[in-house]
């Protein structure tokens, strides 16, 4: 199953009256729940993509909720609409970020998690422009705030990001060393990238960057993995890894260890 482009998209206070988030797709636990982890689609896809995928997936103990992003018009296609979490243009360091899009779409899965039960475990992961805004969404975590100063309201215990890149790459560090509590929570977060070397729409030495980054930023419980030859979609060596992973980082029942 492939996936186009990278994706991410807009809705906050100020966003929302103007981008309508698409449907909601929720693939429920099998055995005892235990972990509630949004999944962010890729640039003009939708939640079913992934939702199919998840459902098929050996985490019993997982509820995955797939939004889908509002439709909007694009700087990377000439403006013409389509589903994305954020406007962007070129992926590189140099590129500005849409921040109003980034809270926006941080906001909309931070309030998808924030009825979930006290006792079960969060997470954020995604695919391209859906990895983008998870990671994002790591930071305003770290940091315990959106890039508008507004509090983040959730605790997460696990990222996954495939074929994406980070965000506001180029503030980070400076941003994180002002605080010892965002230096603590980073270093303890489970984070799982994973790119392939062939991706020609985001290319390896982007989610290759992005995991170093991080890493300065004090994000040091951070797994990189290359997949050699993967273009810009997910196999089954990569989704049985991110299954792993998952089990191993929150301490899952039912399955194999990592």
């Amino acid at each position: 199953m492939s996936y186009n482009n990278p994706t991410t998209g807009s809705g906050s206070r100020t966003a929302r009256g103007r981008f309508e988030f698409g449907r909601t797709h929720v693939v429920r636990p099998k055995g005892k729940h235990q972990a509630t982890i949004v999944w962010l689609h890729g640039l003009g896809d939708k939640g079913s993509s992934w939702s199919q995928l998840l459902e098929t997936l050996p985490l019993p103990n997982i509820k995955w909720i797939c939004p889908t992003a509002p439709s909007r018009p694009v700087a990377l296609f000439g403006g013409f609409p389509c589903t994305a979490w954020f406007d962007m243009g070129d992926i590189s360091e140099d590129a500005p970020d849409d921040m109003e899009g980034l809270d926006a779409s941080a906001a909309h899965v931070a309030n998808l998690l924030s009825t979930e039960p006290a006792d079960i475990k969060l997470g954020v992961g995604g695919f391209s422009m859906g990895a983008a805004t998870a990671l994002y969404s790591a930071t305003c975590r770290a940091l315990g705030q959106y890039g508008n100063g507004n509090p983040y309201p959730v605790n997460l215990s696990a990222i996954v990001g495939l074929s994406g890149w980070l965000p506001c790459s180029r503030t980070l560090k400076n941003r994180m060393e002002g605080s010892h509590e965002a230096a603590r929570y980073a270093a303890s977060l489970p984070i799982l990238l994973c790119h392939g070397s062939g991706d020609d729409v985001v290319a390896h030495k982007h989610g290759e960057k992005s995991a170093q980054t991080l890493s300065a930023a004090g994000f040091r419980n951070l797994m990189f993995r290359t997949y050699n030859g993967l273009g810009h979609y997910t196999i089954p060596e990569e989704t049985d890894e991110v299954c792993a992973w998952l089990t191993a980082s929150l301490g899952l029942e039912g399955s194999r260890s990592y």
